[in-house]
């Protein structure tokens, strides 16, 4: 938004406090000239809102008795979209020099929502995690508003829902869930739980559920790492068509630069008698891929010592990619 049109706005909610505001408080609280404040509200009375001139020792501006503006009229969907995107915006870092714009907006919006409505956002917000991975997919999900409220109240209740689930191979399954959170990850939704049927935690995109229905009964909170963990080790842990082991002689940081937690696990050996622990040594790096032919490219950007296990595939792939290179860098 413009900072004019913004400034329009603000006079008009500090007018919308009640009394009589002088021209040199709204100039303080606003940042302007006197004559700036003169002509916002001669852009307010173009818009039909009756802005009153007060004259006076005690003069200024107000609102004429009993105006209010229009109740802000929302849909379930439309009001999840802007709160969500309002929490992913303070989760990116958008906020003033003094406090988060988020919040505030957060705040006004709630303000007019229904009770109902708010309550269910407050058990959203405090059942969804994120991960550190940015939105990378290229069809991001849109889940549907009731699904992702309907399992945010289960996990944040401890109480079984029945899903709807379809697999990336278009197969179809009713499932009980022990939902434990919401997580956003890489540009998707995700839920973590326990498959009652199976005893065993799973992960299931939100878009690919439908018809959830909360169930009788109530599950003990679960121990160990928390939603965001539980989504991230799903995807290192998942089966995949290669599995890669690599030995790279670096520091964690370094490695974890181009082999996020979400794609790859470390082993740490433990360091020498009075070696540094964040010096650079050997680790042992271990990925599930669907796809070899992005790799080798990542391993030549570590510029760090590195020994493929497996398997042999990669490996020839990076030696084609060298022979590339070297041909390349060998051109007149």
């Amino acid at each position: 938004m413009p900072r004019p049109t913004g400034r329009v706005l603000t006079l008009l909610e500090l007018l919308q406090s009640g009394g009589t505001r002088t021209v040199a408080e709204l100039a303080d609280r606003l940042g302007v000239e006197g004559r700036t404040v003169r002509r916002y509200v001669g852009q307010l009375i173009d818009l039909d809102v009756p802005v009153e001139s007060v004259r006076g020792r005690y003069g200024g501006y107000r609102l004429a008795p009993g105006y209010r503006l229009p109740p802000l009229m929302l849909s379930d969907d439309e009001a999840l979209a802007v709160l969500l995107g309002l929490v992913a915006g303070r989760r990116a870092g958008l906020t003033t020099a003094e406090r988060t714009a988020s919040e505030t907006a957060s705040a006004k919006i709630r303000r007019v929502l229904p009770q109902h409505i708010a309550r269910r956002f407050d058990t959203l917000l405090e059942a969804l995690a994120f991960t550190e991975q940015p939105g990378e997919s290229e069809t991001p999900d849109t889940p549907d508003a009731e699904v992702l409220l309907t399992l945010a109240d289960a996990a944040r209740h401890r109480r079984p829902v029945a899903i709807h689930y379809t697999d990336r191979d278009g197969l179809r399954s009713e499932r009980t869930l022990h939902a434990y959170g919401i997580v956003a990850h890489g540009g998707r939704w995700y839920v973590t739980g326990q498959d009652a049927l199976i005893g065993e935690d799973r992960t299931f995109r939100l878009d690919r559920i439908t018809a959830p229905r909360t169930l009788p009964g109530s599950f003990d909170e679960p121990v160990g790492p928390g939603p965001a963990q539980r989504v991230l080790s799903a995807f290192v842990t998942a089966e995949y068509r290669h599995q890669v082991t690599l030995r790279i002689h670096g520091t964690v940081g370094q490695i974890r630069a181009h082999l996020p937690a979400s794609v790859a696990t470390l082993e740490e050996y433990a360091p020498v008698a009075g070696e540094d622990p964040a010096s650079e040594r050997w680790l042992r790096a271990e990925l599930r891929v669907e796809r070899l032919d992005w790799l080798p490219l990542v391993l030549a950007s570590l510029d760090r010592p590195f020994v493929i296990e497996r398997p042999d595939e990669l490996r020839d792939l990076v030696i084609t990619l060298a022979d590339r290179l070297t041909a390349c860098a060998r051109q007149a």
